[in-house]
Parts: C-alpha cells; sequence; structure tokens
C-alpha cells in the first residue's frame, strides 16, 4: 500500500511520528511536504497529497494542519477524496468500513502522538464493508459529480 503524506507548518511534528511509522511498517509513502517551521498555507499540501491519492498513484493519504479541520476541507475539494477528520479509533474504524474513505486527517494541536498511531493503525488496515455502505458512497460520488463540473 502506498500512502501519501502532507502537512502544513502546525503539523511538522505530528508528521515525523508519522513517518517513522510508516517506515518501521514497511509502507511506501511520499512526503508531500512541508518540510519546515516556515509559515506556510495548508490547501496547498493538501491539495498535492489529494491529487496524488484520486489519481490512483497512492492507495490512501494522511494530511495534518494545526486542528486538521482546514488541511481536511482542503483535500475533500479535491473529486475522489473522501477525507475523514478523525480523533478516536472508532471513527477511523468506522470511516473505512462504512465510507471508504481515502483520507485521514490529523490535528496535531489535537491530538497525541500514541492516539494519531492507533487510528492509522486501523485505517490502514480496515478493509470497506460494502454492501450497503456502497449505494451511499455511490450517492456521495454522484453529489460530487453533480458540483464539479
Amino acid at each position: 500500500m502506498k500512502i501519501a503524506v502532507a502537512c502544513d507548518h502546525g503539523g511538522l511534528n505530528l508528521k515525523a511520528a508519522l513517518l517513522r511509522y510508516l517506515a518501521e511498517k514497511g509502507y511506501e509513502y511520499h512526503d508531500f511536504g512541508t518540510y519546515t517551521k516556515d509559515s506556510c498555507d495548508y490547501p496547498e499540501y493538501g491539495m498535492k497529497a489529494a491529487e496524488a491519492v484520486a489519481s490512483g498513484e497512492y492507495d490512501r493519504g494522511i494530511v495534518i494542519c494545526s486542528t486538521g479541520i482546514g488541511i481536511s476541507i482542503a483535500a475533500n475539494k479535491v473529486p475522489g477524496i473522501r477525507c475523514a477528520h478523525c480523533h478516536d479509533t472508532y471513527c477511523a474504524k468506522y470511516t473505512r468500513l462504512h465510507n471508504d474513505a481515502n483520507m485521514l486527517a490529523f490535528g496535531e494541536k489535537c491530538l497525541g502522538e500514541g492516539m494519531m498511531l492507533e487510528i492509522v493503525e486501523l485505517f490502514l488496515t480496515t478493509e470497506f464493508e460494502g454492501g450497503r455502505h456502497q449505494r451511499r458512497v455511490d450517492k456521495i460520488t454522484a453529489i460530487e459529480q453533480k458540483y464539479s463540473k
């Protein structure tokens, strides 16, 4: 599984922990930035990771900013992206099972490293349940297509 990773300056520390985890677990990943604490704009980096996932080059994406909110909103503007902003393992599990989320967002000021890694583990190892949930994901896709013209 290939993972696209990105953050703004507010998520740099949590991203470093994430990259260590991905490397230890043997995941292939690409870090789309940012790489410094210099102030930058999260939409730029969220979009890079989201485009990589939407194109099919990467299977999943994980993005981080101070709260996780802004970067998740930015990622969700890319057609084909279902980016879930998760703070707990229950939501991480069910966003995969029921929503087939292909990206995950965190906030460094809202979540500690230990919980983040538990959430990432569930997100990367839980498969989409399909069935009745596919119908709902298809409806989300139809909404996206309607407004992406």
